[in-house]
């Protein structure tokens, strides 16, 4: 990295409000006498004080705390896993329905250790929620599964609200920033989804600040909606550590406005941006509008069909 971008100094727009209120300390406590992980600690989600305060929605890390993988972008640790933790999913599901959530997400840290890279303990604890929580939306964020398409359709069977799959930063970005995962992979990972499961919600996301061209960013928006994805969301990366990658540049809000702008004119159904956004930031807002766009889409189905009716009796 070129030495001026070594130590560049993080701007006002940047800055986190903390919120330590009760019910940001009681969900803390909730989690470790839960024995669980959530991304939004693991990942150090600069937004975790605002989630948590309100709590409408959590991110829950399954398969414990120790992914198989070493991208140079994250700060979960790496190293072997422990054994699988099969009264994980009841207790995922037990907090959210302590702390009333709206809507969960659940992610898991990458388990290539595992022949199904996780996906039964995924769809488990999926239908786990489900069971306790009838009104609860669910979306899910596993890994790329190393491209094993019938642990796709484990995950898939558990039928979640939406699914989330990163591919984090643009082609020529991707061998540097992730570890094993590439880019093509994700996204044909993405279109699988939309073949197993036509209505189901499909997300990405992208950081940006890694030093990628504003033409590779529509780019990889362009190879997003050509393998059907709904929802995209954009954030400014943040260099977890020294160890990490360094940060090329920061964005200013009124750029991620206007990618916001670029996607949502370009077809995606929704779009959050900004310096602060992360892939599960408003999670529960773009549920709502996805199920919203779906029930569009079917009304504007039935007026079609009464037309042809119509028509069709002249």
């Amino acid at each position: 990295m070129p030495k001026q971008y070594e130590h560049i100094r993080k701007p006002e727009w940047l800055k986190i409000k903390l919120n330590t209120n009760q019910s940001y300390t009681g969900l803390k406590k909730l989690m470790r006498d839960n024995r669980l992980n959530t991304v939004c600690e693991e990942a150090r989600c600069p937004n975790i004080h605002e989630c948590w305060s309100e709590r409408k929605t959590a991110t829950f890390m399954i398969l414990g705390d120790t992914c198989t993988r070493g991208c140079r972008f994250c700060a979960v640790k790496t190293g072997l896993p422990n054994e699988l933790d099969w009264g994980e999913p009841e207790r995922v599901a037990d907090s959210v329905q302590i702390m009333g959530l709206k809507h969960v997400v659940v992610t898991a840290v990458a388990r290539d250790d595992l022949n199904d890279g996780g996906a039964a303990v995924f769809a488990e604890t999926v239908r786990a929620i489900r069971r306790k929580n009838p009104g609860c939306t669910i979306e899910i964020l596993p890994s790329d599964m190393k491209g094993d398409y019938e642990s796709l359709h484990t995950l898939m069977d558990s039928k979640p609200d939406i699914f989330n799959h990163n591919i984090e930063t643009v082609r020529r970005l991707t061998k540097k920033v992730r570890a094993i995962a590439t880019y093509d992979r994700s996204l044909q990972l993405l279109q699988r989804v939309k073949e197993i499961a036509p209505d189901i919600p499909t997300k990405s996301s992208i950081m940006v600040g890694l030093g990628e061209e504003k033409e590779e960013i529509l780019q990889a928006m362009d190879d997003l909606l050509a393998h059907d994805v709904n929802i995209l969301t954009i954030g400014q990366y943040l260099q977890p550590t020294k160890a990490h990658l360094n940060v090329v540049r920061y964005y200013h809000p009124d750029e991620f406005q206007e990618l916001k702008e670029i996607a949502l004119q370009k077809g995606f159904t929704h779009c959050e941006a900004g310096p602060l956004v992360r892939s599960s930031y408003h999670a529960d807002e773009q549920v709502t509008q996805a199920a919203a766009q779906k029930r569009i889409k079917y009304m504007k189905g039935i007026e079609e069909q009464e037309e042809k009716e119509i028509d069709f009796q002249f």
